[in-house]
């Protein structure tokens, strides 16, 4: 039988400290420790754990597999520090919960970051900060998802995805010049490179491969004019007028495209995540989500220059 071959699919590794409420479990697991968590996990094996801030998200992702049956375009793989046998519980919780997820990677508190490359993940999840700031030092495209009591429409199958530009989807050579020049100087630079595509950063990828099921939809809508296409891409950013072209030119070099873009300049942008509603949100300043996270699930990515005084307090480098 030949191998799985996870080539010209979007491979998503999530925790499940993403994927899952585990806020009892991690309580229960801080105050009495490893072998009296067993226990305890063991005890609820059969208590299905509620939906975490990356389930909606995952749960319309591994939907979109209906658009090729039998050869899915999704995969979604958890990757745990959990042991096998604590892990059986988040097995049985994604069983119950109906998602098709089939591929697991227990560790037993080790770290399972290295397999993020291996897999060839364009993104990885998880609620432990520390995983994502090494993971994002690694290269890897990892994010961290934080606590949310956002509610979404299970009934509704459609997929918004939200990104910020300078440091998420681009690297961080704008925000340096901005954090050392000020909004004249970013905006100077921006204006005399309007031609100069920015170098992809670590998110890239991942839109890349939503664009991929994005041209499958669009496909099956010119065959059946009534089949409304689920994905939807959004570019939500601080940047403005005149600095907004460099950033659209750089998607249109990458060969990358987005279906709505918010060039903000100064706006919060929790005013417009409020209307948009999108599933997940990536942002590389975390005080960019604060404000948004009572109405969407927020991602922080934690690369480039705005997070390096986060990453030493970890004693990481970026």
């Amino acid at each position: 039988m030949p191998a799985y071959d996870l080539s010209g699919r979007l491979v998503v590794g999530v925790a499940s400290s993403a994927l899952f409420d585990l806020t009892e479990s991690d309580a229960y697991f801080r105050e009495h420790g490893v072998a009296a968590y067993s226990e305890y996990q063991d005890r609820n094996v059969d208590v299905t754990l509620e939906p975490g801030p990356a389930f909606p998200f995952i749960q319309r992702l591994l939907q979109l597999n209906d658009l090729r049956p039998g050869d899915p375009l999704v995969e979604v793989i958890v990757l745990s520090r959990n042991a096998a046998t604590t892990g059986l519980r988040v097995m049985r919780s994604i069983e119950r919960h109906q998602l098709p997820v089939t591929r697991a990677f227990f560790t037993q508190g080790r770290s399972p970051l290295q397999y993020i490359g291996a897999l060839g993940m364009s993104l990885f999840l998880t609620q432990n900060q520390e995983d994502v700031l090494t993971a994002v030092r690694a290269g890897h495209p990892a994010g961290h998802v934080l606590p949310s009591p956002a509610k979404y429409d299970m009934t509704d199958r459609s997929l918004r995805i939200a990104f910020d530009f300078d440091a998420v989807l681009a690297t961080d050579e704008s925000e340096r010049i901005f954090q050392t020049e000020g909004i004249d100087g970013f905006v100077a630079n921006e204006v005399a490179k309007r031609d100069v595509a920015h170098v992809p950063g670590l998110l890239k990828p991942l839109l890349a491969d939503l664009n991929r099921i994005q041209r499958i939809e669009a496909e099956l809508q010119e065959r059946d004019p009534d089949y409304e296409p689920r994905v939807r891409i959004a570019l939500v950013t601080a940047r403005a007028a005149p600095a907004h072209e460099r950033a659209v030119q750089s998607l249109r070099s990458w060969g990358v495209t987005i279906n709505d873009a918010f060039f903000l300049g100064g706006i919060e942008k929790a005013k417009v995540l409020e209307v948009l509603r999108p599933h997940l949100f990536f942002d590389d300043q975390s005080g960019h989500l604060s404000g948004a996270l009572e109405h969407v699930a927020g991602v922080h990515v934690p690369y480039g220059v705005a997070n390096e005084t986060l990453a030493e307090a970890a004693g990481i480098e970026i």
